[in-house]
């Protein structure tokens, strides 16, 4: 995989502005800047790939999962490479990319564990009626106020709904894909990453 140029720092002030823009257009669906009904702020597929030797520690990340509300931990999957998949249930490309991470993951589980980020979400009902219909069975932590999203500030920020970010096996962000993510494209990511590409 192709490496990067190391990112430069950014003050966590500045970055926060850039991502609670990002993240206000979720919280009012039907109102996006193109005058359209999605209501959110979408990538374009662009996939950043670190190099191992570049790569930023991922922040602690834990949280109440969606439904149960059990606490979940990342650094219980260390050792393991991590895909965090950030998503809404009224997020129509989250809706179309869902059965290309549930194909991905079953693909990747001897090497990766996957979790999803729900952000933004104001009816619990929805986002649970989200994973059932897609079948999601891998962990969702629920990250209403978008804190998740702003603790990778200093790394890869995934700054779009939907945004996938890869971490590797020592816990650091090795790739990022801002907008929706194919079964293959995400497949490919996780066996660089696993492999120490």
């Amino acid at each position: 995989m192709p490496g990067r140029r190391p990112a430069r720092r950014r003050s966590a002030a500045a970055l926060a502005v850039l991502l609670a823009g990002a993240l206000g257009a979720c919280t009012t669906p039907g109102a996006n800047a193109d005058g359209g009904e999605d209501g959110f702020v979408s990538g374009d597929g662009q996939i950043t790939a670190v190099a191992p030797d570049e790569r930023e520690p991922a922040p602690a990340v834990s949280g109440a999962t969606v439904g149960g509300g059990e606490q979940l931990d990342l650094a219980s999957y260390r050792g393991r490479v991590v895909v965090l998949n950030v998503w809404a249930s009224w997020c129509a490309p989250c809706r179309a990319e869902a059965p290309d991470l549930v194909r991905a993951a079953e693909r990747t589980s001897d090497v990766a564990q996957f979790v999803g980020i729900n952000v933004k979400e104001e009816n619990p009902a929805a986002e649970e009626a989200f994973l059932r219909v897609m079948e999601v069975t891998y962990p969702n932590l629920d990250d209403p106020t978008g804190q998740i999203q702003l603790a990778f500030a200093d790394t890869l920020p995934p700054a779009a709904i939907p945004s996938t970010l890869v971490i590797d096996a020592e816990g650091r962000v090795a790739a990022r894909v801002l907008g929706p993510v194919t079964e293959t494209t995400l497949v490919d990511l996780v066996t660089d990453v696993a492999e120490g590409r």
